[in-house]
């Protein structure tokens, strides 16, 4: 039987040490404080929103929340963005994704001052990532790096193939690999031969966004294979991007759905909050 990398344990462990960091800040006199705002009441971003907020109570950090009404103009958020830009006491903004349809996001991510994008979605976290400098990383793929540390699986020199190119996970992923000295494939919905592609991965890392698509004849053996996506499948169970009963015989480690990737999401949310002191 694969090992089963097990996200809820280690995400406790990461609040843990983000709970005593927290509180050594605050013997010198230093509060955390995360501003969240929720445009709309989006039901799935309702219970993230709920999540990171009691995420937030567990570690100490405060959270401030914004609830803002569906027909909010994209005006009212750029200004209220900009408010909290300069307040010193706030370290950290998160506007909830996917915003309506009349809100562009990307005016909307770059109206937040970078020293603050504990989300690392900014231009410029990307950009610092790509180059090696210090900043806030991409939540999910930051995640994903701890559970592969934290699990005894060795990067360095490995091939390591990530299946989907998003912003928010794909391309961070591959340059967390690189800095981590893998060998790195980026394949995608035009790739062709994909099974051939990640049958070389000593590491696949699934993101496509396709419920159950990764069967045993993608996955070469022995191989670590983490899951990104998630989904209800026609029993309203979740289930990710990988088909985990067909995958698990094959590879020597493998990421549940639930409790794999999610709740490593918000622990480096967490994370980059605390983190948020020494960057500002």
């Amino acid at each position: 039987m694969p090992q089963i990398i097990d996200g809820k344990a280690i995400s406790a462990q990461i609040k843990d040490e983000v709970k005593e960091k927290v509180s050594q800040l605050k013997e010198q006199g230093i509060s955390v404080c995360l501003a969240v705002i929720q445009v709309g009441n989006d039901p799935a971003s309702s219970v993230y929103v709920g999540n990171k907020k009691k995420a937030c109570a567990y570690v100490g950090i405060e959270s401030l929340s914004y609830e803002l009404a569906e027909e909010t103009t994209q005006e009212e958020l750029l200004s209220l963005i900009r408010e909290l830009n300069q307040k010193e006491e706030v370290n950290g903004i998160l506007v909830q994704l996917p915003l309506p349809g009349h809100i562009d996001e990307n005016a909307v991510i770059g109206a937040i001052d970078p020293r603050k994008d504990v989300d690392g979605f900014h231009p410029q976290s990307v950009g610092t990532l790509c180059i090696g400098q210090p900043g806030f990383v991409s939540c999910t793929p930051a995640g994903i790096i701890e559970l592969l540390k934290r699990s005894g699986v060795k990067i360095a020199g490995k091939e390591c193939v990530v299946i989907g190119r998003s912003n928010i996970v794909g391309k961070p992923m591959a340059l967390l690999l690189l800095r981590e000295n893998g060998t790195v494939t980026v394949a995608h919905s035009k790739t062709e031969n994909l099974k051939e592609v990640t049958a070389r991965a000593d590491i696949l890392i699934v993101a496509v966004g396709k419920p159950r698509m990764i069967t045993a004849e993608y996955v070469k053996e022995g191989a670590v294979v983490i899951d990104v996506g998630i989904h209800r499948n026609e029993n309203n169970k979740l289930c990710g991007d990988v088909d985990y009963e067909d995958v698990a015989p094959v590879c020597s480690a493998i990421t549940p759905v639930p409790g794999g990737v999610g709740p490593m999401t918000i622990a480096m949310l967490m994370y980059n909050c605390a983190n948020s002191v020494s960057l500002q």
